[in-house]
């Protein structure tokens, strides 16, 4: 399936991107982010949470292939 990915903030920079498209089926999101981390290294010393349908998941879900956002960390007040 295809997987429509948006990048923010920091994880954008790192990806030089703010989206992509990827092909990954039958996958969790675990699976995801190995796969993500491969392809970009320095992933593995950020901290970041996954949303599918503009929910945080765990790393237990299984994709959907609906609408998928990495999310570095917010600062706020």
């Amino acid at each position: 399936m295809q997987l429509n990915i948006k990048y923010f903030g920091l994880i954008a920079e790192i990806t030089t991107c703010t989206e992509e498209t990827l092909e990954l089926s039958n996958a969790t999101i675990a699976d995801l982010k190995n796969v993500l981390i491969g392809k970009y290294p320095e992933l593995n010393t950020k901290d970041f949470q996954i949303a599918q349908n503009k929910e945080i998941v765990s790393n237990e879900t299984l994709i959907s292939g609906e609408e998928l956002a990495l999310l570095p960390p917010f600062s706020g007040g």
